[in-house]
């Protein structure tokens, strides 16, 4: 906790926008149920306001979902990231079920996250316009990579619904598509890049976002070198933040994929 403390204000001290906490890059999928609420718990209460906290709250059983969910808005998170369902391979008509149950019995706004690579399951844009219509549901955090899906749930959902995406080597695209932001892997090793790609485009200087985020791409590919969050947990202890190494099965990056990492980041200033 003292690690995730500092790094938390390493975050906001560099331009960070929200804290998104246990996602996938948090490796939620192997938290302990009381980890997972003591890790909200303890963001929460560090940020204390300063900016807003995302709770990563979704599961493959929607009633837990719903009882993560209660938890985060009760300790005062200010909104809730909520992943497909993972191995169900459950229906178009159980995915918004299941969302709609959640977004019930939540007090806070909340956010759909669909990335079908790893969770099997894609949220489809027509799923997306009918959640659109619940008033807790505000957005999502689109990480299919198809820039086709995305112009289809922007074009289906008019403005209506805050698009986030899920990828940072598409930052630039979909917010030319009317997206409002991304939600980062390489935010976690630069966070002031990770803000200013997006601060760009919304300020409509997308010449000067495609020239950073392009400046960035190699770090960015590096980053999914392996699966996702290896490469970043390594990047973050290279950088001599005392990160540890990720949880089976995950398992360390490979002597070749370390020094291309590091190599990347030296690049950057980042070592």
């Amino acid at each position: 906790f003292e690690e995730f403390k500092k790094l938390i204000e390493f975050q906001i001290e560099n331009k960070a926008d929200s804290i998104i906490v246990c996602g996938t890059t948090g490796e939620s999928s192997t938290l302990t149920h009381e980890e997972h609420l003591e890790c909200i718990r303890f963001c929460a209460e560090v940020v204390n306001k300063r900016i807003p906290v995302v709770a990563g709250t979704g599961s493959n059983d929607t009633a837990y979902a719903i009882a993560l969910t209660k938890f985060a808005c009760e300790i005062g998170c200010d909104a809730m990231l909520l992943v497909t369902p993972y191995y169900n391979k459950a229906t178009q008509r159980g995915l918004i079920e299941s969302f709609r149950a959640i977004a019930d019995a939540s007090t806070k706004p909340c956010i759909l996250y669909n990335v079908p690579s790893r969770t099997g399951c894609n949220l489809t844009p027509a799923s997306c316009a009918i959640l659109a219509e619940h008033p807790n549901i505000v957005g999502i955090k689109e990480a299919s990579g198809n820039i086709s899906q995305v112009a289809e749930i922007a074009a289906l959902t008019k403005g209506e619904f805050d698009i986030y995406s899920g990828n940072d080597d598409q930052i630039v695209p979909i917010m030319s598509l009317g997206g409002k932001g991304v939600i980062s892997v390489l935010s976690n090793v630069a966070p002031s890049a990770a803000h200013d790609i997006p601060t760009l485009c919304l300020a409509g200087d997308y010449a000067s976002a495609s020239k950073l985020q392009l400046e960035y791409l190699q770090l960015i590919n590096d980053l999914f070198i392996d699966v996702n969050p290896i490469p970043v947990k390594t990047a973050m202890n290279l950088m001599g933040m005392n990160m540890g190494e990720c949880r089976l099965p995950l398992v360390g990056l490979n002597d070749k994929n370390r020094e291309i990492l590091k190599s990347e980041l030296a690049k950057h200033g980042l070592l």
